[in-house]
């Protein structure tokens, strides 16, 4: 792990062709009527079209399987490396991209034996986290990371120099001691202030130290992301959670790691406030229930069988509802955006006839092959089942 050397895109030109559904990302129109793709190094160079193998240097047969962009888990806590002192386990992070998983966005570094809680700690970590994970991606995945928990006492200037530093949000407000609605209404003052996003732990405490966040204190701070508001793992009321979707302003997240019935509560709330595009799949993981691989793909079974969510639209939970929300350039099928990208299929002996027909039974997909910047990161999944088809 200490020899890893940062990885660059692909290169050369990449042609996919024989896909059987092209899943977009895009709620506004989640499947797109195109067959084949084509990569210049690690970005879309164009969807659909006349494309042949003479227009590239290579080329994928998807096998008729299905195409959608890697997905985007919005709420992890990694620390270092690809290991978790939560779970005293290695590997969590290249498993999730067997999962399907090419990004992971970092709700605080809270499981580092010892983390600083002092300001220059505070700082210190946030820039460490930030710049090791660029430098080293498990399998490809992208790890965004450097996401500092803010504490009483913590002023203005230091959110002013973490902005100057590179740091792009901070981690869960809720999860040190600024948690109540004025101090953490401040917060994301400065925080909006110096351009960085904010997020905000919502409901029971998770870790020892962690604090109950109310929909008060949310509804006060109005942070740009109101971290699982099904609860982590933890749930408020169902009513409080309601009165979320209608009048907090920031993105709707919903995990793994949560209350599962309060995650379809808030799904039934955000498509009757009209803000489906406003919600946010994420897992929450490494957490005291474990890691999932396949929790990003579960959230979206769960949201697409006993939700009712058309399974092209779930997959934009996932995906491109995360990449317009949090400002991230993947997660949608389009050109110009880089080339992350999952080759999926229903699952062997599943009683769906397609990828979407099982998902909308409950069936996790099996994936045959997942992709970051253009490059092949693995075939056959080690975490789902095994897929009907898979690519070559």
């Amino acid at each position: 792990m200490a020899a890893e050397v940062k990885d660059g895109p692909a290169t050369g030109r990449t042609l996919i062709r024989n896909v059987s559904l092209m899943l977009s990302g895009d709620l506004a129109a989640p499947i797109l009527d195109a067959d084949c793709l084509l990569l210049d190094g690690g970005t879309i160079a164009q969807v659909g079209g006349a494309l042949s193998p003479e227009d590239a240097d290579r080329t994928i047969d998807a096998g008729g399987s299905a195409l959608c962009p890697g997905l985007i888990d919005s709420h992890c806590h990694p620390v270092f490396g690809d290991w978790t002192p939560r779970q005293n386990q290695l590997g969590w992070i290249e498993m999730g991209v067997n999962g399907g998983v090419t990004t992971l966005i970092s709700a605080g570094e809270v499981h580092l034996p010892g983390r600083p809680k002092d300001r220059e700690g505070v700082k210190a970590l946030a820039i460490v986290a930030q710049k090791c994970f660029q430098n080293f991606r498990p399998l490809g995945a992208k790890v965004i990371a450097g996401a500092p928990v803010m504490e009483l006492g913590f002023d203005e200037s230091l959110v002013a120099e973490l902005a100057a530093a590179g740091i792009r949000h901070i981690g869960e407000i809720g999860l040190g001691t600024v948690a109540r609605g004025p101090d953490a209404a401040r917060m994301t003052a400065w925080c909006r202030a110096h351009g960085l996003e904010t997020i905000m732990h919502t409901g029971g405490p998770s870790i020892a130290g962690s604090h109950f966040v109310s929909r008060d204190d949310v509804l006060e701070a109005q942070p740009d992301v109101v971290s699982h508001i099904n609860g982590g793992p933890t749930s408020i009321a169902h009513d409080h959670i309601r009165d979320l979707c209608d009048q907090a302003t920031g993105a709707l997240e919903v995990v793994h790691n949560g209350n599962e019935l309060s995650a379809l509560v808030a799904l039934q709330g955000a498509q009757n406030a009209g803000r489906l595009a406003d919600l946010l799949i994420g897992t929450d993981a490494p957490a005291g229930s474990g890691v999932q691989p396949n929790g990003m793909l579960r959230m979206v079974a769960l949201m697409a069988s006993l939700g009712g969510l058309p399974a092209e639209q779930a997959i934009c939970l996932a995906t491109g509802n995360i990449a317009r929300r949090r400002n991230l350039a993947q997660g949608l099928i389009a050109a110009g955006r880089p080339a992350d990208l999952v080759f999926l299929d229903r699952p062997e002996a599943s009683s769906g006839r397609d990828v979407l027909e099982s998902l909308s039974f409950g069936d996790i997909p099996g994936i045959g092959g997942v992709m970051i910047d253009g490059k092949m990161r693995c075939g056959r999944s080690r975490a789902t089942p095994p897929a009907a088809r898979v690519p070559v």
